[in-house]
Parts: C-alpha cells; sequence; structure tokens
C-alpha cells in the first residue's frame, strides 16, 4: 500500500527532515551543470561527515582491485566521493523533476531485450547493480515502461513518504522486500520489475561466490527464488552518468538460468555484475561494507 500523508508530518519531530526536503528540492531547480558542481562539493562534506563509509569504499577497492597501483585506486576513490555527493541530489532530480526534463537527460542501450520478452507475454525481472545514480535512472527507465521495485522501507516515516511516491513519478508500485508473493505475483502479471544482487543480505538464503579478487562473498540466492517461481526471463542493468546526461545499460540475461546449482548461478550472476561495474567503477557504490558475512563466524572481518 502507498504510504499516505499524515498530519504527524507537520509535529516538530519532522521539522528537521522537512529542512532538507526543502533544500534538496530547490537545489533540484538549478541548472544541471551547477548540480554538478554542488554535488561535488557535498561528496567532501560526505567525506569528513561519515569517514567511515569513505574507508569503507577505500577497503572494498582494495579488496578487489589488489592489482590495481595504488594510485590507480586513489583516482577511482576520490571520482567515487564526488559521486558520492551528486547521488544525494541525483535523488532529488529523481524525485521532483519534471518529466521533460528528465527525458531530456536520458538515453537506453539495449532495450529490444525488454521488448523481446514482454512480447512473449512473460514478466521482465531486471537485475540490477548499486551504481549511486540509481535512483534518477530508475525514473528514466519508466518512461519507457512503468516498472515495479523491490524495495527496503525508510525508517523515518516522512522520508518513506516522500521516497516511495518520487520513486513512482514514473513508475507503477513498489513492494517490500519481506512481501516476495507480491513480486513474484507482479511479474506473474507481466509486469517489468527490478532487484538489486549486489549486496551482503547476511548468511540467510546465500551463497559464497567469488566477486573480483576476493573468493568468497556472501551472494544472495533470493534473487533465483523469483526467477524459479514466476513466469518471467531475466535481464540484467547498469545505469552510467555520461557527458551529456545518464545512459541505462540493459544486458541479455545468462543461458540455462536458474539452472539448478544455485552456487553455479550465484557465481556467473556475481561474474556479471563485475563486467557491469567496471564499466563505471568510480560510480559505484563502494561504501557498503559487500564483504562483511564471512563463511567462518570466527573468521577475522575484513574491515578491521
Amino acid at each position: 500500500m502507498a504510504p499516505k500523508f499524515e498530519w504527524s508530518f507537520l509535529l516538530p519531530t519532522y521539522w528537521l527532515t522537512w529542512l532538507s526536503i526543502v533544500l534538496l528540492y530547490t537545489i533540484s531547480w538549478l541548472p544541471y551543470g551547477v548540480q554538478l558542481w554542488l554535488g561535488r562539493g557535498l561528496g567532501q562534506i560526505i567525506k569528513l561527515a561519515a569517514h567511515k563509509r569513505y574507508l569503507v569504499a577505500k577497503r572494498n577497492l582494495e579488496l578487489c582491485f589488489p592489482d590495481y597501483t595504488q594510485q590507480q585506486r586513489d583516482l577511482i576513490l576520490a571520482a567515487n566521493i564526488d559521486n558520492a555527493g551528486m547521488a544525494v541530489l541525483e535523488t532529488s532530480m529523481g524525485w521532483w523533476w519534471p518529466t521533460w526534463r528528465v527525458a531530456n537527460k536520458g538515453e537506453f542501450e539495449g532495450y529490444e531485450h525488454v521488448e523481446a520478452i514482454l512480447a512473449k507475454g512473460k514478466g521482465v525481472l531486471i537485475y540490477a547493480i548499486h551504481n549511486m545514480n540509481l535512483e534518477f535512472s530508475v525514473r528514466v527507465a519508466g518512461l519507457k515502461r512503468p516498472s515495479v521495485a523491490f524495495y527496503r522501507k525508510h525508517n523515518n516515516k516522512l522520508m518513506e513518504y516522500m521516497q516511495y511516491h518520487g520513486r513512482n513519478r514514473s513508475n507503477k508500485y513498489m513492494v517490500n522486500k519481506r512481501d516476495v508473493r507480491g513480486l513474484i505475483n507482479a511479474l506473474n502479471d507481466g509486469e517489468v520489475c527490478f532487484y538489486l544482487p549486489d549486496q551482503d543480505y547476511g548468511k540467510n538464503k546465500c551463497e559464497f561466490a567469488p566477486l573480483f579478487a576476493v573468493p568468497q562473498a556472501a551472494t544472495t540466492t533470493g534473487s533465483l527464488l523469483f526467477a524459479k517461481q514466476a513466469n518471467c526471463e531475466t535481464l540484467f542493468l547498469a545505469s552510467v552518468r555520461t557527458p551529456t546526461g545518464y545512459c541505462i545499460k540493459i544486458f541479455p540475461g545468462l543461458e540455462n538460468f536458474p539452472s539448478g546449482d544455485d552456487n553455479y548461478d550465484v557465481t556467473r550472476m556475481n561474474k556479471k555484475i563485475e563486467e557491469m561495474i567496471l564499466i563505471a567503477p568510480e560510480q559505484y557504490l563502494w561504501m557498503h561494507k559487500r564483504f562483511k558475512t564471512r563463511p567462518d563466524p570466527a573468521e577475522p572481518s575484513l574491515y578491521g
């Protein structure tokens, strides 16, 4: 159910949230070039204010790319911080930009793969990666065909209201991450649905499979469940900021997927995720503790 506006949102408890919303909404109307400049500055604030996340990003790059020189990793990290700041503004762009402005900044590659599956009367399950511009890019994707997304509710009720309705500006509705049957039903109804399989969701329903230079990364098998149980076919999506805007790149799914061997399937999925990350590694969400869960709980943390 879509969250409704509550009069309690006007209470002092939410005044700081309202201040942030008004500030971001105002910035969203500035010229795009100005927002890019502000985004870089905001990235430096994030580096200081969320320094632990900065260190997580640094560590992830060390774990994933040990063969890179320190200078190469430092360049990716510096650009990643800029993109983290811009991601905040891209969220406001996705929630509040008018349709004409969104359309002017978005383009597609490979959308014929979506159309081919829909022509068969099947749902489309798109595995997307956590590039930091995804919030805006999903809004762009909805201009082609309104979609359904699997998501986690925001803890702040006012932000949950804004997030839900902002994301649905050009899409249909969202399904709470606990509502597995809801997403299966949407796929059976022939919807285009998004699922993000590239984070560490813990040991429950996971397999340990290689990801870049880390031999055992906890990888969810939840992504396989939907493909097994729904009348659908799968694709992959990477959203990339370009010099002129945003490109939504859609790639074919894996053959014989799911195969019945979960570890084999998530290993192949991680390999595809690697390929998509490498399109623009500086735009990926490295600030997430992707390798937090270890096969042996007694094993020392990879994050110190």
